[in-house]
Order: C-alpha cells, then structure tokens, then sequence
C-alpha cells in the first residue's frame, strides 16, 4: 500500500498545470554566488510570465516540499543521512564553503529548496496526467540516482515522479525520459538500469561531465554530441529521435528534461544553442507529445548563465501562442490514460462482439 501523501491533492482547475513555490529559491549570504548556477534563475522565470500577463500567484500550483516518506519511494534512508553531513551536502552542490555551516542551515537554506523542488516534480507528474501537460519551473536534478547525488542534484526528482504514478495512476506503466540538458543524465538512468517499463533518450555532450559508463547502458536511444554543436544539426537530431522514441514505444507520459545548459556561451555545456534555437527544441518535444496524444511533464534542469531565465520563459509564452499548452485545453481535453484505457477496451469489446 502506498504511504499517504500530501502532494497528489486535487487542483483547482482555475489553475494553469505549472509548479512553483518561492522557496525553490537559494540564498544565503551570497554562498550561491560560488557555484555558476543561477540559484534565483526560477523566480526570474515566473516573474517573466507575470510580466507578460500569462500567470499570476493565484493561478500557478504552489509546490510543497517533498517529505522524507516521500522521499523513501527511491532514497535509501542510508542516503538520506548523508545528507545531514554538511561536507556531503557541500560535495554534491559544488559550494565547498557549505562545509562550514551548521547542518541545520544547510537543511533550511540549501536542501529544502531542492526538496520543494523535487516535490514540485512529482505533483507535475500527477497534473500532467489530468491535464495532458504540466512544467515544474525547477527541477530536473537528473544526477541523482537513489543512493548517490552529485552535479548540484541533491534528489532524484525525476525518477520519484515516474515511480510515484507507477504506484498511484491506474493506466500509467510505461514511460519515456527525453534527457535534453547538456550533460548525460546518469542518475534516472542508473535507477531505471533493468526496468523495461521506462525508456530513456539522452543528448548531449559526449567530452562533459558525468561521462558515465555504466549509466549509458540504460540509455535507449543515445545521441552524443561533439564540442560547439549548433542549431540545424541539434535541431534536426532532437526531432529524428524524439520521433523515432516515440514510435519505439508508446509511452503513457513523457518526461522532458529540457536543460538549457545547451545555450551558447554555457561556461559548463560546452554546445552552441541560440536562444532561439532553445525556444524551436522545446516547441519540438511538445509538438510531438501533442501529435502522439501523450500527456508530458517538463522540468527545466540546468542553465548556467544570467540569460537562462528569459529563454525558459519566452519558451513557455511560445508554447502558449502556439496553442501546444493551454488552460482551457489543459482542463478539458487532456487526453487521461485512465480514460483511454476505458475507450480502448470498449472498442475491444466491440471488436470481439462483432466478430463473434
């Protein structure tokens, strides 16, 4: 039997499907600052959307923080009490002066926004299943595997999401990890090594860190990318294998991990993105998910320079004009796997009546 949770509670559906809570934020006597992650980067990107008139506070998904019960679905308790030596923490999140702090301030200032984060994640899993879409403005922490963090991932929030609709959703027992961020995503993949249920597509750069070797086995569909990749050839590799993913196997959600350390200039991805070019991949995924009929979640992983909150955010507006996320479309017609799995064993019933 599952435990109780509070983060599968039911929505509004005057609510757009996209997570946040202001404690994603990271601040602490500028200690953020020493890592070149933009540790503010998530207010940035809602404060965009309100400017642009697209949200406002009462109509977003307030984020809560994942317990530690919560966090047992994939943790072991073995690695959570790492996490209470400020010199493990300091290690993962690459600030060494984390060090020195009292292991009650990191868990505060550092660890509960990660927490909160990693809860916004599974709650977007849930609504995107109701809705047919969700973004998670955070999250994305796809270093992190069930007993190991590392590359300022903390928690494994992808792998909870997948896990958490295994065990709750009826309808939900496939799905599919489109890896975009620049770096190799080797936490999901060590967690989901032999598990057929989950097919990963990673992309990215092949000479970066993590360049883990076990990890690719898992990796189904496996594009490696050279130093200053740019536009036409990204572009056109993430649409060829995005659709052949999806034709490999047909999914009940998608989980997109749309990293924008692919951006030009990124001191630690090492591609050659434009912004536009950013703003044409997420367009891409979304179109697919859309012609396929798959309900799909987003977190926004990584994005090392000041710019990245901007480009998240005229994605998400692009998006919107496009029509490929929308409220009324989110509240209405998201295609439910409940509900197609009801229509799909009607129509087999039928089937099997006519041809008796």
């Amino acid at each position: 039997m599952p435990h109780r949770t509070e983060l599968y509670h039911e929505v509004p559906p005057t609510c757009w499907p996209i997570v946040y809570s202001p404690d994603y934020n990271i601040t602490f006597m500028g200690l953020e600052k020493l890592h070149p992650f933009d540790a503010g980067k998530w207010g940035k990107v809602i404060n965009f959307l309100k400017e642009e008139k697209l949200i406002a506070d009462d109509l977003i998904v307030q984020a809560r923080e994942a317990t530690e019960e919560d966090l047992l679905v994939v943790h072991t308790r073995r690695y959570l009490n790492k996490l209470k030596w400020s010199f493990v923490v300091a290690t993962i999140t690459e600030i060494p002066p984390v060090l020195f702090l009292p292991n009650f301030l990191v868990q505060r200032k550092v660890l509960k926004p990660l927490r909160t984060q990693t809860g916004g994640t599974i709650m977007a899993g849930k609504l995107a299943i109701d809705r047919g879409w969700a973004i998670n403005v955070g999250g994305g922490f796809h270093h992190c595997s069930s007993d190991k963090g590392g590359g300022f991932c903390a928690y494994a929030d992808i792998t909870l999401a997948i896990k958490f609709l295994f065990e709750r959703v009826e309808g939900v027992s496939k799905a599919t990890i489109i890896d975009l961020d620049a770096h190799q995503g080797n936490g999901h993949e060590r967690d989901f090594m032999d598990d057929h249920r989950v097919y990963i597509m990673d992309v990215y750069n092949r000479y970066i860190y993590p360049g883990d070797g076990f990890a690719k086995r898992a990796i189904k569909r496996k594009v490696e990318l050279d130093w200053g990749t740019e536009d036409t050839e990204y572009l056109q590799k993430v649409q060829t294998h995005v659709e052949g993913a999806l034709n490999e196997l047909r999914p009940d959600i998608i989980i997109y991990n749309a990293g924008t350390d692919i951006l030009d200039g990124d001191p630690l991805g090492g591609l050659a993105i434009s912004p536009q070019g950013i703003v044409k991949r997420d367009e891409a995924v979304f179109r697919a998910a859309r012609s396929h009929r798959i309900p799909i979640l987003m977190v926004t992983s990584g994005g090392y320079q000041k710019r990245t909150a901007r480009i998240i955010a005229d994605s998400i507006l692009n998006l919107h004009n496009l029509g490929l996320i929308d409220k009324e479309l989110a509240t209405s017609e998201a295609k439910n796997p409940k509900v197609e799995l009801m229509i799909r064993e009607s129509i087999l019933d039928l089937t099997n009546l006519s041809l008796q």
